[in-house]
């Protein structure tokens, strides 16, 4: 199959329409395992669509509790191995840190619908001292709305293969910041706030993040790792997921489109 892009394959394919068949090209995306290392020893592996993948792998070690500051991380690189078709291991150089051996002994597979496999429990998570976000941010319900049209309309990926999730910042004014696409919707978001670390704007205390699919539970401790006070999706929450935004006191938001959304928690954040 050629590859267009690093995030993108053209193939061909049989199209039936309306009593009729044809052969057309189309899109798909890309899945690939990326290997994630830390100070050169294999950590984990996840499958994901290629492109920010040193992103990916900031946003993995901020989200998943491995460094507690962004100056620990000194370096993330990709790694290229002879003969490989794609680089497709990124290694993270860490300065002061100290680990549970027990942590990097855990053999987690992140597959693509899923962030969170591997942990032994629920208390493995809520255990890091996560705090409660913001209580002051703000949005207007009016902005709100607005999102699923500002993200739709930068889903470039999307828009040729229907196959990828994004997550994208916005502020309180409904200023796009960043979006990224990738075949998982935890990635999209690891993508995301690794790109804030990168940049230095951590903890996102007036930003509101925005995913397509559902609210999962891995989306919501991953939002409130970076410091987010108010988390949208078009789709429905798990209940899970309902249950520790109100337990951290994050704005949860359900179904946001069509002018229409629902607040599962901290509803004072979404008033004029």
């Amino acid at each position: 199959m050629p590859r267009v892009q690093p995030a993108l394959e053209l193939t061909h394919v049989t199209e039936w329409l309306n009593g009729t068949d044809r052969r057309i090209e189309d899109h798909l995306a890309v899945e690939e395992p990326l290997e994630i290392r830390i100070d050169g020893k294999p950590l984990t592996v996840t499958m994901r669509t290629p492109g920010h993948d040193e992103e990916l792998a900031a946003g993995f070690f901020w989200t998943e509790g491995l460094i507690e500051s962004p100056g620990q991380i000194v370096e993330v690189r990709k790694i290229s191995v002879k003969n490989a078709a794609r680089d497709n291991i990124v290694s993270v150089e860490l300065g002061d840190h100290s680990f549970d051996p027990e942590l990097l002994q855990r053999n987690f597979f992140a597959a693509s619908s899923c962030g969170i496999c591997g942990k032994a429990s629920i208390a493995a998570i809520r255990v890091r001292g996560l705090t409660h976000p913001n209580a002051d941010f703000r949005i207007d319900p009016e902005l709100l709305c607005a999102l699923p049209a500002l993200l739709r309309d930068q889903q470039q990926l999307f828009g040729r293969t229907g196959g990828l999730h994004a997550a994208a910042l916005f502020d309180s004014a409904g200023k796009l910041l960043v979006i990224r696409e990738d075949i998982g919707r935890h990635n999209a978001v690891d993508k995301v706030i690794g790109w804030s670390l990168v940049k230095g704007l951590l903890p996102l205390s007036d930003c509101a993040m925005m995913v397509s699919g559902r609210g999962g539970f891995e989306i919501v401790q991953k939002a409130l790792a970076a410091g987010v006070p108010l988390l949208a999706s078009v789709s429905a929450p798990s209940s899970l997921a309902v249950k520790l935004a109100r337990e951290m006191s994050l704005t949860l938001v359900g179904f946001l489109r069509d002018r229409r959304f629902v607040i599962y928690s901290n509803p004072e954040r979404c008033r004029s």
